[in-house]
């Protein structure tokens, strides 16, 4: 009885049927599902039709199978049975699609318009690094899924960062979403089933939050070198990203209106577009951190446009700052390693705690909606009730020193 089943090992379906006394199975490129299933069941329910009126032609159906050879051509056959077998993907895919690593590099030329510089070098470091060395030169229609499952596992078999066993789950997944997506528009453009299909990210740890409290934030304030305190009472202040405030230049300060414009960040040391379209925002800040940044103008503002450089006029180079006066720093102070982005956490706890609206933390730090906030900072939360940043300006005055110290070039 002729069969629609599916290989195990590929999840792919394929039709069991027979013909001439012959027990034939037949492969497609379809996964299995139920759409698939009863696309297929129409296929095999038009061809068990015409094995029993006599018009079946084995090699109109499946022209590239070498069981095609062994069947004399029929001169009665259905003339659709080739157009229809390609809709479904009864052709083997490999008669009709190019090589992984040619259809990649063209994938990449057409959609790099798209994508920001630094997501293009993601982009292109999946594909150099991994994808074309492990699929270059299989055809593009040949990838199963089992084949994906398999590239998969030993991507978490490779040495991570710092010596680690395996690629984190977070890189493993940057990996694959790039596999999807070449996958996916090779599957429209070739009129096949993406083999990638119920194949479920990694899942990720959960990073949990870890501000700093209002007294470290005075002691860090009070102790960082002298050219590097206004940098950190903005991060505090602001909930800046990095590249955000790496790349903030005195033209995006609006000293009258006490405004942080964020237009640009800085990504690997180079000017890039923000993060997102609404993380481009204006963040209001405190007369203290006006009064710091203009001190910061009379100090940097002639060596360079960034409103934070180095000796050389440029952007402050993220990792060097990290390695060199951050962690350093919280060593001296036995405070508990955190990366400097927990600045950024830091200002939306204290905004919270401040009693500041949520709203008002959401357009703070580029949100949308004040649903992250929540779903974050959810246990940082007290009774709401104010909605214009005094209540932290308070605050933050009431941990700064008297004196602001010279800010200058940094090392």
């Amino acid at each position: 009885m002729a069969k629609v089943r599916t290989r195990p090992e590929t999840d792919t379906l394929y039709l069991d049927f027979f013909f001439q006394g012959k027990r034939c199975r037949e492969q497609t490129s379809l996964v299995d599902s139920t759409g698939n299933r009863r696309r297929l069941q129409a296929v095999l329910d038009r061809l068990t039709k015409e094995i029993r009126a006599g018009t079946f032609d084995y090699a109109c159906y499946f022209p590239n199978s070498r069981n095609a050879a062994h069947f004399s051509s029929n001169p009665h056959a259905a003339a659709v049975g080739v157009p229809f077998a390609r809709v479904v993907g009864m052709v083997p895919a490999s008669m009709e699609t190019p090589p992984f690593h040619a259809f990649a590099k063209e994938w990449y030329r057409q959609h790099e318009i798209e994508w920001k510089r630094s997501y293009r070098k993601t982009v292109q470091g999946a594909l150099d690094q991994h994808l074309i060395p492990r699929f270059g030169e299989i055809d593009i229609g040949r990838i199963t899924k089992e084949g994906i499952l398999n590239f998969r596992s030993a991507l978490g078999k490779l040495p991570g960062r710092k010596n680690k066993n395996g690629l984190s789950a977070q890189r493993i997944n940057h990996v694959m979403g790039v596999l999807r997506r070449v996958l996916d528009d090779a599957a429209d453009r070739f009129h096949f089933t993406s083999p990638y299909q119920r194949i479920k990210p990694l899942k990720l740890a959960k990073s949990d939050v870890e501000p700093f409290t209002l007294a470290e934030v005075q002691q860090i304030l009070q102790t960082v070198r002298k050219d590097f305190h206004t940098y950190l009472l903005v991060r505090f202040s602001t909930g800046m990203r990095s590249g955000e405030i790496d790349g903030l230049k005195w033209r995006y300060i609006d000293f009258e209106r006490r405004l942080i414009l964020v237009r640009e960040t800085v990504v690997n040391g180079e000017p890039d577009t923000t993060k997102t379209y609404d993380s481009a925002r204006d963040i209001e800040v405190s007369q203290a951190v006006c009064d710091a940044l203009a001190a910061q103008l009379a100090a940097t503002g002639h060596v360079s446009e960034y409103v934070f450089c180095n000796r050389d006029g440029k952007p402050l180079d993220h990792n060097n700052f990290t390695t060199r006066v951050w962690y350093p720093l919280l060593r001296h102070l036995n405070l508990r390693p955190r990366r400097p982005y927990q600045t950024r956490h830091t200002a939306a706890t204290l905004w919270l705690s401040s009693g500041e609206s949520p709203e008002w933390i959401a357009r703070q730090l580029g949100h949308t909606t004040t649903e992250m906030l929540f779903r974050v900072y959810s246990r940082f939360r007290p009774n709401l009730t104010r909605q214009d940043g005094a209540a932290f300006e308070r605050l933050l005055n009431s941990i700064l020193p008297a004196s602001l110290p010279d800010g200058g070039p940094h090392a």
